[in-house]
């Protein structure tokens, strides 16, 4: 498998987890890969229809997910946007690997089972950087488990 394309499904509601985000999408496009992160390309007007605003990312963000190679997904432990599952979810529903990233700020907080058993591999951001996505190396997760 030759990956060109990433989709990045992350949260990013609040400072931390936009540090998280910023991160990854340094490290991708670092990496000369074609991203694709919903944040770099949300577009909300107050003027805006909600409904229109929301159908439109929606539609948006699955057809970036068809459009990559494999998903990159920043997992913060037991706590998971349901954005961030639905995104990898659709993606492993579809045979699209999932790389899941780790960034949970609580070790004990664990990994919920169907987000670490459908990854391709379970890695740390300081991992991100070298991991090779075109053999995509099983890596089990290793910590406390809900």
């Amino acid at each position: 498998m030759s990956v060109k394309r990433i989709y990045l499904a992350a949260p990013f509601f609040n400072a931390y987890e936009l540090s998280c985000v910023r991160r990854a999408e340094e490290i991708l496009t670092a990496r000369d890969f074609e991203l694709f992160s919903p944040r770099l390309h949300e577009v909300r007007d107050p003027a805006e229809d909600q409904a229109l605003w929301s159908r439109e990312t929606f539609c948006s963000d699955r057809r970036f997910i068809d459009w990559a190679d494999l998903v990159v997904m920043l997992y913060h432990g037991a706590y998971s946007d349901s954005g961030t599952a639905w995104e990898a979810g659709y993606a492993c529903g579809t045979g699209k690997p999932v790389v899941a990233v780790h960034v949970g700020s609580d070790p004990e907080a664990g990994s919920n089972l169907m987000v670490h058993e459908s990854a391709a591999a379970n890695i740390t951001m300081e991992a991100l950087g070298d991991y090779d996505f075109d053999t995509l190396p099983h890596k089990p997760y290793r910590g406390k488990m809900l």
